[in-house]
């Protein structure tokens, strides 16, 4: 599904952002990527999303050997991702159902489509009853609810979720998390990047630890390092 050969990207001559990635991710799986700020995390995520093309090595995803992707493919290479962030990104001017719909208009998908597919997610997330409801009429779980069903609604091969549960209570996030896992089990791979602690030691999924640069752990239903 995904695999890094020697991935090597430097900011410039002083900062290192990652070392010499080596790493495979199998279709479905369930990968949390923890590590200090400053570590690599998200050079590692904006890699895969292809916002950042190494200056070393491969990248391979579902395939594609995407650090040598056409400028003109990468916003359709971009459509098989589903992106979820900590800040939920949602448009305030527009419903909950807009929000997911917008998504498949950008890629002139029919009406009867658009509506069949975003009430598919919404059931899928429980909030088919909020479609006619604004953002700011949600609490911050429902919003975050209404991110994951629009990262979704493409039916994308890889979801990618951003400290997802950053800006949410403890009972919420383990709501949130719930979700993603159904998610998983659908058969959705999955990589989060967090630094909940409590989250990462509860999901018993593979953790891959990142520091300075380099991967220092990489263990199957395992933890958070408490060191990194």
């Amino acid at each position: 599904m995904i695999t890094f050969s020697d991935v090597s990207l430097r900011y410039d001559a002083r900062h290192t952002a990652l070392s010499n990635i080596n790493i495979h991710i199998d279709k479905g799986e369930f990968v949390f990527v923890v590590g200090a700020s400053g570590a690599g995390k998200s050079t590692f995520v904006k890699i895969i999303t292809h916002e950042l093309v190494p200056d070393k090595g491969d990248i391979i995803v579902d395939g594609v050997k995407i650090n040598e992707m056409k400028a003109a493919k990468v916003p359709y290479y971009r459509r098989t991702l589903g992106i979820v962030f900590q800040d939920f990104r949602l448009l305030t001017e527009k419903t909950v159902f807009e929000n997911i719909a917008f998504v498949l208009r950008v890629t002139g998908a029919k009406t009867n489509a658009i509506k069949e597919k975003v009430n598919r997610v919404l059931d899928l997330v429980g909030l088919r009853n909020k479609a006619k409801e604004f953002p700011s009429k949600l609490s911050g779980g429902e919003q975050q609810r209404v991110a994951i069903a629009r990262a979704l609604v493409n039916q994308p091969i890889l979801l990618i979720a951003d400290e997802p549960t950053g800006n949410l209570d403890p009972s919420t996030s383990e709501d949130i998390m719930k979700l993603f896992n159904e998610i998983n089990h659908m058969g959705t791979t999955i990589i989060m990047v967090t630094h909940n602690k409590d989250l990462v030691n509860s999901m018993h999924k593979r953790v891959v630890s990142i520091e300075e640069g380099h991967i220092v752990g990489d263990v199957k239903k395992g933890e958070y390092d408490l060191h990194v």
